[in-house]
């Protein structure tokens, strides 16, 4: 899910105008003994539906407004690798074929189609029932009790599309990790009582898992070299009471890959398939998705996005910008006239009201991958391609042309 929904109306302001950008210049080709340069993106979407078999019907046709927006974002972009978080899952996997061959492959408005020869989903925790009261209301079943919160199972999961092999034999994915398992877990404490970390009960946390959606460790096979690409999509770190389940989750999600990525850190961690330990010591990453936490900003617990951000094998020196997010805090005002962080940065386009726009969606590449060039596709209003983003409206599906979250890009070497 989106950190949050608009609720607010938006404070007018001056418009910023800009040349307007059609397209995000593709990577160049690179000579010599340089390896050739990879474009790396994370794209939240809302290509996620109310009903199962809700996103598979819409991308069966090719007139479907939103997902024909959302393809010609990716085609303006051009990734060569792209996770999209809250993408519907199916078993089997009609949805991600469908949204290849009826949008990413037909060319829209002047931009050219793209083709992803090689796929990957799998299953997400959302609408799994979990057979518990997780939500303590008294009531067992619904969205609030599911592993991760969803109306079915699979809603909001993820998707990679990549112009490079993905070697399946070697994907990892924690779909079953539970919570507990974690050292020193954020577990949430009921307030009510005097004994700690007891909002969920034994038998509920000796089940538990910790993602909301899963997490996923993909080996692309590029050129010469293999890239693992750390995806998730941690629950919002709201939508909850004073215990703060879903902050401190949300905390502990990002934690994993902190601990994954750090040698010695990860000898807890298993895999789906019994798998011990974290990423082999040295090996390239770019830990890439929705983290619904903002460095400054918002509801997460403190700290939470810094155990990367802050992380000695994380690289964020480059961070992707736009011109388009200051233009929408100038515009839209509200909460955004007192955030700390810059809103360059920001990726969500999120209630004026309360948190305001903010920067969730990341991709942090591993120390010794050079970084070329890096974005968020946020065009300003005046560029031609700022119909795929907009302002929020109540009458569109959503609120958004897209989505209220921006395309993030990486160049790497």
């Amino acid at each position: 899910m989106g950190a949050r929904r608009r609720v607010g109306a938006g404070v007018t302001a001056t418009l910023i105008a800009v040349t307007a950008t059609l397209t995000v210049p593709a990577p160049a080709g690179a000579g010599g003994r340089h390896p050739a340069p990879v474009r790396v993106a994370t794209f939240n979407a809302s290509l996620n539906r109310d009903t199962a078999g809700g996103l598979v019907a819409d991308l069966s046709r090719r007139d479907n407004a939103q997902a024909a927006n959302v393809a010609e974002v990716i085609q303006r972009v051009r990734p060569d690798v792209l996770l999209i978080n809250e993408f519907d899952h199916d078993p089997a996997g009609r949805a991600l074929a469908l949204f290849q061959d009826n949008y990413l492959s037909v060319p829209r408005n002047g931009s050219r189609a793209i083709r992803y020869p090689y796929r990957y989903a799998a299953p997400s925790n959302t609408g799994v029932p979990s057979g518990h009261d997780l939500n303590n209301d008294g009531t067992v079943g619904g969205p609030d009790d599911a592993y991760g919160f969803g109306l079915f199972p699979g809603q909001y999961g993820m998707a990679v599309y990549s112009a490079y092999p993905i070697d399946v034999a070697k994907v990892r994915t924690f779909q079953t990790f539970r919570w507990r398992d974690m050292p020193g877990a954020l577990l949430p404490d009921d307030p009510s009582t005097p004994e700690p970390a007891d909002w969920y009960s034994p038998a509920e946390l000796a089940d538990l898992r910790l993602s909301s959606k899963s997490h996923w460790d993909l080996p692309i096979r590029l050129p010469g070299r293999t890239l693992h690409v750390l995806a998730s999509h941690p629950t919002p770190p709201v939508f909850d009471g004073p215990e703060d389940r879903n902050g401190r989750r949300n905390h502990d999600e990002i934690r994993f890959w902190a601990d994954y990525v750090s040698p010695g850190r990860g000898g807890y961690i298993y895999d789906d398939a019994g798998r011990r330990g974290g990423l082999r010591p040295g090996a390239a990453f770019v830990i890439a998705g929705d983290l619904n936490a903002d460095p400054y900003d918002g509801d997460s617990v403190p700290g939470a996005a810094q155990q990367l951000l802050d992380h000695p094998r994380v690289d964020d020196r480059v961070v992707p910008a736009s011109a388009g997010g200051p233009a929408a805090a100038q515009r839209q005002g509200g909460a955004n006239l007192d955030h700390r962080g810059d809103p360059r940065f920001d990726t969500g386009d999120f209630a004026d009201t309360s948190p305001g726009n903010l920067r969730v969606d990341y991709l942090l590449p591993s120390r010794g991958l050079p970084v070329r060039a890096a974005g968020v596709f946020w065009p300003v209003p005046g560029d031609p391609l700022f119909r795929l983003v907009g302002d929020y409206s109540p009458a569109l599906p959503g609120g958004f042309p897209t989505s209220d979250h921006r395309l993030v890009w990486l160049d790497l070497r």
